[in-house]
Protein backbone atom coordinates (compact mmCIF):
# COMPACT_ATOMS: atom_id res chain seq x y z
CA UNK A 1 0.00 0.00 0.00
CA UNK A 2 2.90 2.44 0.43
CA UNK A 3 4.31 2.27 -3.04
CA UNK A 4 0.68 3.00 -4.53
CA UNK A 5 1.28 6.71 -3.46
CA UNK A 6 4.81 6.98 -5.19
CA UNK A 7 4.03 5.80 -8.22
CA UNK A 8 1.11 8.63 -9.46
CA UNK A 9 3.26 11.34 -8.90
CA UNK A 10 6.24 9.62 -10.76
CA UNK A 11 3.44 8.76 -13.93
CA UNK A 12 2.14 12.90 -13.75
CA UNK A 13 6.15 13.72 -13.64
CA UNK A 14 6.29 11.37 -17.00
CA UNK A 15 3.51 12.56 -18.72
CA UNK A 16 3.97 16.22 -17.68
CA UNK A 17 7.90 15.93 -19.14
CA UNK A 18 5.75 14.17 -22.38
CA UNK A 19 3.64 16.96 -22.96
CA UNK A 20 6.64 19.46 -22.55
CA UNK A 21 8.75 17.51 -25.09
CA UNK A 22 5.80 18.16 -27.84
CA UNK A 23 4.98 21.42 -27.09
CA UNK A 24 8.65 22.43 -27.30
CA UNK A 25 9.21 20.42 -30.77
CA UNK A 26 6.23 21.24 -32.43
CA UNK A 27 6.97 25.32 -32.03
CA UNK A 28 9.57 26.94 -34.46
CA UNK A 29 13.24 27.58 -33.16
CA UNK A 30 13.86 30.83 -32.46
CA UNK A 31 16.85 30.84 -34.59
CA UNK A 32 15.33 30.34 -38.01
CA UNK A 33 13.02 33.59 -37.55
CA UNK A 34 16.30 35.85 -37.03
CA UNK A 35 17.40 35.03 -40.44
CA UNK A 36 14.16 36.02 -42.80
CA UNK A 37 15.29 39.76 -42.61
CA UNK A 38 16.39 41.32 -46.13
CA UNK A 39 18.48 44.84 -47.13
CA UNK A 40 16.41 47.42 -47.59
CA UNK A 41 16.53 47.88 -51.20
CA UNK A 42 17.16 51.86 -50.78
CA UNK A 43 20.37 50.65 -49.31
CA UNK A 44 21.56 49.28 -52.79
CA UNK A 45 24.27 51.17 -55.02
CA UNK A 46 22.50 51.97 -58.49
CA UNK A 47 23.38 50.18 -61.37
CA UNK A 48 26.02 51.07 -63.67
CA UNK A 49 23.46 51.69 -65.97
CA UNK A 50 21.70 53.70 -64.12
CA UNK A 51 24.20 56.12 -63.53
CA UNK A 52 24.11 56.68 -67.49
CA UNK A 53 20.51 56.81 -67.87
CA UNK A 54 19.93 59.88 -70.29
CA UNK A 55 22.81 59.12 -72.64
CA UNK A 56 22.09 59.89 -76.30
CA UNK A 57 25.82 59.95 -77.95
CA UNK A 58 29.17 58.16 -76.82
CA UNK A 59 32.32 56.63 -78.24
CA UNK A 60 32.80 53.08 -78.90
CA UNK A 61 35.35 51.13 -81.55
CA UNK A 62 34.38 50.04 -84.91
CA UNK A 63 35.66 48.14 -87.25
CA UNK A 64 36.18 50.87 -90.70
CA UNK A 65 38.03 49.37 -93.75
CA UNK A 66 39.56 46.88 -91.79
CA UNK A 67 40.36 48.98 -88.72
CA UNK A 68 39.93 49.48 -85.27
CA UNK A 69 38.30 53.02 -85.33
CA UNK A 70 36.43 55.11 -82.33
CA UNK A 71 33.57 56.24 -83.61
CA UNK A 72 30.65 57.65 -82.17
CA UNK A 73 27.79 55.35 -81.30
CA UNK A 74 24.11 56.02 -79.58
CA UNK A 75 23.09 54.62 -76.28
CA UNK A 76 23.09 50.92 -77.34
CA UNK A 77 26.44 51.39 -78.32
CA UNK A 78 25.53 51.33 -82.51
CA UNK A 79 27.76 53.30 -84.96
CA UNK A 80 26.35 57.18 -85.74
CA UNK A 81 26.55 57.97 -89.22
CA UNK A 82 26.72 61.07 -91.03
CA UNK A 83 24.89 62.14 -94.52
CA UNK A 84 27.01 64.16 -96.80
CA UNK A 85 23.72 66.07 -98.36
CA UNK A 86 22.64 67.35 -94.82
CA UNK A 87 22.64 70.92 -93.89
CA UNK A 88 22.49 71.56 -89.99
CA UNK A 89 18.84 72.97 -89.75
CA UNK A 90 17.44 70.50 -92.99
CA UNK A 91 17.94 66.74 -93.42
CA UNK A 92 18.26 65.27 -96.59
CA UNK A 93 17.25 61.72 -95.24
CA UNK A 94 13.42 61.75 -94.41
CA UNK A 95 10.68 59.72 -94.04
CA UNK A 96 9.37 61.49 -97.03
CA UNK A 97 11.81 60.35 -99.20
CA UNK A 98 11.79 56.74 -100.66
CA UNK A 99 14.40 54.55 -102.41
CA UNK A 100 14.02 53.38 -106.14
CA UNK A 101 12.56 50.02 -104.25
CA UNK A 102 9.75 52.69 -102.26
CA UNK A 103 11.39 52.04 -98.80
CA UNK A 104 11.46 55.05 -96.49
CA UNK A 105 15.18 56.60 -96.48
CA UNK A 106 14.86 56.86 -92.87
CA UNK A 107 13.72 52.98 -92.62
CA UNK A 108 17.26 52.27 -93.69
CA UNK A 109 19.13 55.21 -91.56
CA UNK A 110 16.70 55.71 -88.76
CA UNK A 111 17.66 59.19 -87.20
CA UNK A 112 18.69 59.87 -83.67
CA UNK A 113 16.19 62.22 -81.84
CA UNK A 114 16.15 63.52 -78.96
CA UNK A 115 12.84 63.45 -77.20
CA UNK A 116 13.50 66.35 -75.21
CA UNK A 117 15.92 68.65 -73.35
CA UNK A 118 19.69 68.72 -74.84
CA UNK A 119 21.39 65.82 -76.29
CA UNK A 120 24.06 64.42 -73.33
CA UNK A 121 27.34 62.32 -73.79
CA UNK A 122 29.51 60.33 -71.78
CA UNK A 123 32.39 60.87 -73.41
CA UNK A 124 34.81 63.52 -73.48
CA UNK A 125 34.08 65.19 -77.41
CA UNK A 126 35.55 67.98 -78.63
CA UNK A 127 32.82 69.02 -80.77
CA UNK A 128 29.40 70.90 -80.42
CA UNK A 129 26.79 68.03 -79.42
CA UNK A 130 23.22 69.87 -80.52
CA UNK A 131 19.70 68.77 -81.39
CA UNK A 132 18.01 70.69 -84.01
CA UNK A 133 14.49 70.16 -85.96
CA UNK A 134 15.47 69.76 -89.39
CA UNK A 135 12.52 67.43 -90.73
CA UNK A 136 12.96 64.41 -88.46
CA UNK A 137 12.02 65.54 -85.21
CA UNK A 138 14.16 67.15 -82.50
CA UNK A 139 17.71 65.24 -84.46
CA UNK A 140 20.34 65.12 -82.63
CA UNK A 141 23.79 66.55 -84.24
CA UNK A 142 27.67 66.65 -83.98
CA UNK A 143 29.09 69.58 -85.44
CA UNK A 144 25.95 70.46 -87.01
CA UNK A 145 25.74 67.18 -89.30
CA UNK A 146 22.70 65.24 -88.26
CA UNK A 147 23.08 61.67 -86.99
CA UNK A 148 21.57 58.54 -87.87
CA UNK A 149 21.84 54.93 -87.35
CA UNK A 150 22.51 52.44 -90.04
CA UNK A 151 19.61 49.40 -90.23
CA UNK A 152 22.53 47.11 -92.14
CA UNK A 153 24.63 47.29 -88.87
CA UNK A 154 23.18 44.04 -86.47
CA UNK A 155 25.66 44.47 -83.29
CA UNK A 156 27.85 47.15 -81.58
CA UNK A 157 31.25 47.12 -83.47
CA UNK A 158 29.75 47.11 -86.94
CA UNK A 159 30.11 49.76 -89.34
CA UNK A 160 28.62 48.27 -92.85
CA UNK A 161 27.13 51.55 -93.95
CA UNK A 162 30.45 53.24 -94.29
CA UNK A 163 30.86 54.71 -98.01
CA UNK A 164 27.75 54.08 -99.46
CA UNK A 165 26.66 55.68 -102.24
CA UNK A 166 30.17 57.93 -101.57
CA UNK A 167 27.86 60.12 -99.23
CA UNK A 168 27.07 58.40 -96.10
CA UNK A 169 30.03 57.80 -93.79
CA UNK A 170 30.76 56.66 -89.91
CA UNK A 171 30.64 60.04 -87.67
CA UNK A 172 34.01 60.10 -85.77
CA UNK A 173 34.75 62.24 -82.30
CA UNK A 174 37.10 64.32 -84.98
CA UNK A 175 34.65 65.33 -87.43
CA UNK A 176 34.34 68.97 -88.35
CA UNK A 177 31.85 71.38 -88.58
CA UNK A 178 29.10 70.42 -91.19
CA UNK A 179 30.99 73.71 -93.70
CA UNK A 180 34.26 72.62 -93.37
CA UNK A 181 36.08 69.32 -95.19
CA UNK A 182 34.97 65.91 -93.69
CA UNK A 183 36.81 63.16 -95.33
CA UNK A 184 35.26 59.79 -94.65
CA UNK A 185 36.53 57.75 -91.71
CA UNK A 186 37.52 55.19 -94.10
CA UNK A 187 40.99 55.61 -96.61
CA UNK A 188 38.96 54.77 -99.31
CA UNK A 189 35.87 56.87 -100.80
CA UNK A 190 34.38 54.62 -103.73
CA UNK A 191 30.96 54.56 -103.38
CA UNK A 192 29.18 50.87 -102.00
CA UNK A 193 26.07 49.46 -101.44
CA UNK A 194 27.08 47.92 -98.03
CA UNK A 195 26.15 44.60 -96.78
CA UNK A 196 22.40 45.93 -96.92
CA UNK A 197 22.01 46.06 -100.65
CA UNK A 198 19.81 49.11 -100.32
CA UNK A 199 19.90 50.85 -103.70
CA UNK A 200 20.01 54.79 -103.78
CA UNK A 201 20.40 54.45 -99.83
Amino acid sequence: MRCRPLRMPVLLLGVGLAATACSSSSSPPRATTRTTTHTPAASQKPSAAASTAGTVVSTGTATVAGKPTTVLTNSQGYTLYYFIPDTPTQAACTAAVKTPTGVSCTTIWPPLELASGTPKTAASLHGALTAASDGNGSQVEYQGHPLYRYSGDSAPGQANGEGILGKWYVATPSLTSAAGSNPPASSSSTSTTGSGGHGAY
